[in-house]
């Protein structure tokens, strides 16, 4: 039985089907199929119900799915045993923000691929929340305060951020001095999130509004720009505008908290060597970035 068989099924039983099955696992929808149907005549049962809307897993499939998980990840871990220091090999699929991710973390991988030649790597950008588990990820790498979650979090850096405005904005409507005039204010948000300042070692934590909203952090920022409001933004993106005197930080007596990046992922034991290794090299990678501070191992 063969073991990239095994992972194909398992990928089309979490996709929901052929298509998203061959796009995760970047091969032709005729290779998936083929492997299917090798697999089910090697089993001798049908594991998967084919539909107009995709495939469905047989009483079979859902019985045998955690098994064929379980001796992929088994044959992962065997490769690692005998090979703790060689070539990482296989398929790393890992979820990255559109914001950050294209000039700080886009870098990390490209060298990852370049250390390990036999190592597929396919990368992810959306701004979006990615459910790991249900699209297939290895890992993510996130940014900012986690949300609470069952996934597995590595730190392996920290971000610091700023609230800005423009000056016209700031001509037309003054700037907030603490956070509770925030409200006050119209506020460039990604949805409905907190923003939180510190008054010394305490965190107050408050609910701004506004009209304007966007999922990600670099059209925030062109919209402050613009005058259109308040911003809570990573210095990473936000450098260039301050520099020109397009933004004008605010606030500094409550700075927000700063953020960390790290590599989450679904739970389990042990992490794969590839994530793991992975995660040492963003810690290496990011402490080179005079915007970034690295954190102890």
């Amino acid at each position: 039985m063969d073991i990239e068989d095994l992972r194909t099924f398992v990928e089309v039983a979490d996709a929901g089907g052929v298509s998203a099955a061959a796009r995760r696992l970047g091969v032709s929808k005729s290779i998936v199929s083929r492997r299917l149907f090798r697999l089910e005549d090697e089993l001798g049962v049908q594991l998967l119900a084919r539909t107009t809307r995709g495939a469905a897993l047989t009483e079979a499939g859902v019985a045998f799915r955690d098994h064929a998980a379980k001796a992929g990840a088994e044959m992962d871990a065997a490769r690692e045993t005998i090979q703790p220091s060689g070539d990482l090999t296989g398929r790393l699929r890992v979820a990255m923000p559109l914001t950050f991710g294209p000039t700080h973390l886009a870098p990390v991988l490209a060298e990852l691929a370049r250390r390990h030649p036999r190592l597929h790597i396919h990368s992810s950008y959306s701004d979006r929340f990615v459910d790991l588990i249900a699209e297939g990820f290895d890992c993510a790498i996130r940014v900012g305060l986690l949300q609470d979650s069952n996934m597995v979090a590595r730190r392996v850096g920290t971000i610091h951020a700023k609230f800005l405005a423009s000056p016209d904005y700031i001509r037309a409507h003054g700037a907030p001095a603490a956070p509770e005039e925030v409200a006050l204010h119209q506020a460039l948000m990604q949805g409905t999130e907190a923003w939180q300042f510190m008054n010394g070692d305490k965190v107050v934590t408050v609910n701004p509004q506004g009209r304007y909203k966007a999922d990600n952090g670099i059209a925030l920022a062109a919209a402050a720009a613009a005058g259109l409001g308040l911003a809570w933004l990573p210095d990473c993106v936000t450098d260039p505008y301050v520099a020109s005197g397009a933004l004008v930080p605010i606030m500094l007596d409550y700075p927000p908290p700063s953020a960390g990046v790290y590599v989450v992922r679904p739970p389990g034991q042990h992490p794969s060597r590839k994530v793991r290794v992975l995660a040492e090299l963003l810690i290496e990678c990011l402490a080179e970035d005079s915007r970034l501070a690295v954190v102890d191992r």
